[in-house]
């Protein structure tokens, strides 16, 4: 069986959008101080085409603000990164200077690497001779897989918790990563409608075994009773919200199952009653799509 595609660009989209503020205080806290908050607004979807590559291109998330003190607007272009991309940064401005052309603002970009690999991201790109530079384009960059995850586990907001996920951790980290991550939720108290993204974006990305499962509970018992409390409630929640999606699914299978039943035996039905007024088995087969085998086994 094929592994389900995991739709990046859609999660992070949601994530970013969501909580924009948290996102750009955690890891641009100077770009923070300088953009007034009270004035945002998310533009429509840019499809951006690259002639020379031949390829299609939307943009993550474009976003419309003000820095504070100013009247003008300012663009912040986020491009997500899901995989290993050669001449990225040549693409950026590419990206970056088609935006330029159409809105004619200043424009912040920032690139977020999400993918496995560790790899020395460039955050500028160059044209230049001896004798002259023409163009030094430089970008904000997050290159999550370098990050040390247990540094933002102190931070209380909501992309850093989402975010642990991506970061540097290895396999016998894992149970350790879910629980600071649970302890975090219980620390924001959240809505459910964002409780639920965060968890969902955490668990897309990191999953852990039924023994891990174990080991979590485990380890969760040893902390302070009251916040093991909030963790193990927080824990059974999403459980119970897990079975209860599979028993919907259940249920509609169920029901698609129980239509084709009933619909097979209508046609079962109306058979018996043409063989009965003489309708030959072809003419049978045509009208309702029974098998001819079938027709021929209702016979008398």
């Amino acid at each position: 069986m094929s592994e389900t595609r995991i739709d990046h660009d859609r999660l992070f989209k949601e994530l970013l959008s969501t909580f924009f503020e948290e996102f750009v205080l955690l890891f641009f806290p100077h770009v923070h101080e300088q953009i007034d908050f009270h004035y945002l607004s998310f533009l429509s979807e840019e499809v951006l085409t690259d002639v020379t590559a031949g390829e299609k291109h939307r943009v993550d998330l474009l976003v419309e603000t003000k820095l504070r003190g100013e009247d003008g607007l300012i663009v912040v272009h986020i491009e997500h990164q899901s995989y290993i991309q050669p001449s990225f940064s040549e693409r950026m401005f590419i990206y970056f200077s088609r935006l330029f052309q159409k809105h004619r603002r200043r424009i912040l970009p920032i690139a977020i690497f999400s993918y496995d690999a560790i790899r020395d991201e460039p955050s500028s790109f160059t044209v230049s001779f001896p004798f002259l530079t023409v163009l030094d384009f430089r970008f904000l960059t997050v290159e999550l897989s370098k990050l040390p995850w247990r540094t933002y586990i102190r931070h209380d907001n909501p992309v850093a918790a989402a975010l642990l996920s991506k970061m540097g951790y290895n396999e016998e980290e894992k149970v350790e990563v879910k629980k600071e991550f649970l302890r975090m939720l219980t620390r924001l108290e959240l809505d459910e409608a964002r409780q639920r993204l965060l968890f969902g974006f955490f668990e897309t990305y990191l999953r852990l075994s039924e023994e891990e499962e174990v080991q979590l509970r485990n380890e969760v018992k040893t902390m302070e009773e009251k916040e093991a409390a909030k963790v193990m409630e927080l824990i059974v929640s999403y459980e119970q919200k897990g079975m209860e999606k599979g028993m919907e699914k259940g249920i509609e299978k169920g029901i698609e199952k129980g239509i084709e039943k009933g619909m097979e035996k209508a046609k079962l039905d109306v058979a018996k009653r043409m063989l009965a007024k003489g309708f030959d088995a072809d003419t049978i087969h045509e009208l309702t799509g029974l098998p001819l085998e079938t027709i021929e086994q209702l016979k008398p």
